[in-house]
């Protein structure tokens, strides 16, 4: 795993869905933006995340990664934390 420095938050992203909530089947060309995903790793100056929250991110500002399915972002680009489900 790699370690996130300054204000950099790794996010696992979830699985890409293989049906709508509504039961309508995607095909594998239907390439939906994922803004959701589990954090993995936090930069020391990230306060408001810890790794292991689930959130909901900014699509247009994230950053390469090593892995197709973990994005970095910015701690900004965060736009909420999901409560206990």
């Amino acid at each position: 795993m790699v370690k996130a420095v300054m204000d950099r938050v790794f996010i696992r992203l979830q699985p890409k869905e293989a049906a709508t909530k509504g039961g309508i089947f995607l095909t594998e060309d239907h390439e939906a933006e994922r803004t959701i995903g589990i954090v993995e790793s936090i930069g020391p100056e990230v306060r408001s995340v810890k790794p292991g929250n689930k959130v909901l991110f900014h699509v247009f500002d994230d950053l390469p990664s090593y892995d197709p399915d973990v994005v970095v972002v910015r701690e900004k680009s965060l736009l909420g934390v999901f409560e206990d489900e």
